[in-house]
């Protein structure tokens, strides 16, 4: 029941801030092509100082930002020129959340795209020839196999986008009913749709934990919130609860559904996040219409974690482990084998 009642406390945030976001709309609004730069750049400045979320834990003066940018915009410079102007401007929040759409062009954030293919901890051919192997299966989104002398099921779930149900992760046990542990690994797993979060969540024993409270911004202040909601770990209904050892793998790549999914592990009494900081996003997106016709979107909400922290910025690890050069040189992850060991230590 508390899985349902967060979809649709998901579904109004959208609708929430979809209604304020346009309601000012008519305020802005130009003829498409006449060429008023100065009013597409004030209308999408005005859009992220009321709305965005995030202004604290990206230490971003967004006033400042405007005036460092207001030179550069004239009435009749190219859409290109434009174009790039915006960008500058999104960019500095570092939110890869913050997206920005032209008929021919699309502009996200430089730092989470750096950060998710400049800083792996993940090597795909290493997991597949050693870990995965060529006798590997796959159910859903899963690929998995056993490992560590079949004490181990080692899981990769490359992308929320994918199938994660409670029936794949149960075919994936009953193939290897006698494993101590699972390793679900979701390095360089950016994000996708939240109800697999949940799928995978209500197999993990539930006793009505917190997970997290939510807000969402509701004022043109930038300490505008609303009262906080709490969610708790969903109810497992009739589905058989994993009691065993779960070690989730983390690393800068993992963002948005990820993210999220390492910060809700972290209550659940079997679960430990091994490896790197993941690069965040648990803000809530949606976005509109500029007066020109492109589209952007930027984060409406916060949350916030048991221990009170914002973690938009990333996730960090139970246990901090780094990708090992001379690991990878034995076609090795060290990572792997570090989550390996602290399943079927005695």
């Amino acid at each position: 029941m508390k899985k349902k009642i967060l979809s649709v406390f998901h579904s109004l945030i959208l609708i929430v801030a979809m209604t304020s976001l346009t309601s000012c709309e008519k305020l802005f609004m130009v003829e498409e092509g006449d060429g008023n730069a100065e009013a597409v750049f004030e209308y999408l400045w005005e859009r992220v100082d009321s709305h965005y979320a995030l202004f604290d834990v990206k230490d971003v003066d967004w006033q400042a930002v405007h005036d460092s940018l207001v030179p550069q915009v004239y009435r009749g410079m190219s859409d290109d020129s434009l174009f790039r102007v915006l960008h500058k401007m999104l960019n500095t929040l570092n939110d890869g959340h913050v997206d920005l759409w032209s008929s021919d062009d699309v502009a996200s954030s430089e730092q989470i795209f750096l950060q998710r293919y400049g800083v792996k901890n993940f090597d795909i051919n290493t997991v597949a020839l050693t870990y995965l192997r060529a006798d590997h299966h796959t159910t859903g989104g899963f690929a998995y196999n056993d490992i560590a002398d079949h004490q181990v099921l080692y899981i990769r779930y490359s992308s929320f986008s994918n199938s994660a149900s409670a029936a794949n992760l149960k075919k994936a046990l009953e193939r290897f009913p006698e494993v101590k542990g699972i390793i679900l690994d979701i390095r360089q797993n950016g994000g996708g749709q939240i109800q697999n979060e949940w799928n995978l969540m209500s197999m993990l024993p539930s006793h009505g934990q917190l997970l997290y409270t939510t807000q969402i911004k509701n004022g043109p202040s930038h300490d505008a919130f609303s009262s906080p909601t709490s969610v708790y770990a969903p109810s497992n209904g009739d589905n058989e609860s994993i009691h065993k050892p779960v070690v989730v793998l983390t690393d800068r790549g993992c963002y948005s559904a990820a993210s999220s999914f390492a910060l809700c592990a972290k209550s659940y009494d079997n679960v430990t996040v091994m490896g790197d900081t993941t690069a965040g996003g648990l803000s809530v997106p949606t976005g509109g219409a500029l007066p020109n016709g492109w589209y952007y979107r930027f984060g409406v909400t916060r949350t916030i974690a048991p221990d009170g922290v914002n973690y938009e910025n990333g996730v960090p690890p139970d246990h901090l482990v780094l990708l090992s050069p001379a690991a990878l040189a034995q076609n090795r992850d060290n990572i792997i084998d570090s989550a390996a060991a602290l399943i079927v230590k005695p």
